[in-house]
């Protein structure tokens, strides 16, 4: 895949990136969804804005990755062995620190949540660590939308300023927990250290590198009409998400990383709310075939509808929106995936 950021914004990241366009960058969950990205970006803005940056990657198996993602043997691109739940240790310093290695795994939250809390926990702290004794300048903690807990009704896109939080009597909370308290930690260690820090509350995206086999709607769905299956709806199909494009998202986590106010979280994600039979609707019009959709469409108790929505005003102010409509995401995210196939 040949990534293509949005011309429009070329000016935006070159004026982003001034005074870092040699800076070495330290990335730990580099092998996931947004690790992806932002070595997609990386490479991006060496090739088209002249950037000499060098990123070193966190992964437990850099040569299976490497095997399975050849695009990423690139020069300025290294990689460490190693887990985030062990200490890290490298001899060179990093002036930039991205911690993105806890995916939002439903499977793990329910099956064992307390390895989940010891996986954000120890692994928070562990990079947090390897921040402060390779002397970095900047560090993004990238958390999740799930430190709010439910997000009641009467709020359409929940803001920074809520100060709702995850049920702790519900153990399926153990994932925003984690997350909650890994911000307070990031937080402490930056005062300690004397490092800025920022929090990136992400919520929902789409794109490539997008699994489709895991408690992602969206991949579910471009999954099923990729095997031209019926598209399946688990629930009413009432419930209400935004997606934020990835390449969307690789612009706003290095705007984040750069610009974000230290000592501050932004939402990470589209504020533009769909249902899931919605959102259900749309993937199935982006096949060659329009597929079609079952699922066990309930009525609605009253009036409510369970949201996981997102006010970006705050991120609004550094610039970033949502550029990418979900009808093209989704028809990009698909094309890719037929591709790979």
């Amino acid at each position: 895949m040949k990534l293509d950021l949005h011309e429009i914004l070329k000016e935006q990241l070159t004026d982003l990136w001034r005074g870092w366009e040699e800076s070495s960058i330290f990335i730990s969950g580099g092998t996931g969804f947004f690790g992806k990205w932002l070595l997609e970006s990386h490479l991006w803005l060496g090739s088209e804005l002249g950037l000499k940056t060098q990123v070193t990657v966190l992964s437990r198996n850099p040569e299976a990755f490497l095997k399975a993602h050849p695009q990423f043997k690139h020069p300025s691109i290294a990689f460490i062995q190693g887990d985030v739940r062990q200490e890290v240790s490298s001899t060179k310093s990093f002036d930039l620190v991205i911690h993105a290695a806890t995916e939002a795994s439903a499977k793990l939250n329910a099956e064992d949540p307390m390895l989940m809390m010891d996986v954000i926990l120890e692994g928070t702290r562990n990079i947090l660590d390897f921040a402060a004794k390779n002397k970095a300048k900047k560090f993004l903690n990238v958390s999740s939308g799930a430190v709010y807990g439910e997000q009641p009704q009467e709020i359409n896109l929940i803001p920074e300023t809520y100060q709702g939080a995850p049920d702790p009597t519900n153990l399926t909370t153990a994932y925003g927990n984690g997350k909650r308290t890994s911000e307070l930690f990031g937080f402490i260690a930056a005062k300690q250290h004397s490092f800025d820090c920022v929090s990136a509350r992400g919520f929902a995206f789409v794109g490539p590198y997008l699994p489709l086999d895991t408690h992602f709607a969206v991949g579910n769905f471009i999954g099923d009409s990729l095997k031209e299956k019926p598209i399946v709806i688990k629930g009413d199909g009432l419930a209400q998400r935004s997606y934020l494009y990835g390449e969307d998202l690789a612009i706003w986590l290095w705007t984040l990383l750069l610009q974000g106010a230290t000592g501050e979280a932004y939402n990470l994600g589209s504020d533009q709310g769909v249902s899931i039979t919605e959102l259900a609707t749309l993937v199935s019009e982006s096949a060659p075939v329009k597929l079609p959709i079952e699922g066990p469409l309930a009525k609605a108790n009253g009036d409510f509808r369970h949201k996981y929505l997102p006010s970006i005003e705050k991120a609004r102010v550094l610039g970033l929106d949502v550029w990418t409509p979900l009808d093209l995401a989704v028809e990009k995210t698909y094309a890719w995936h037929k591709e790979q196939n």
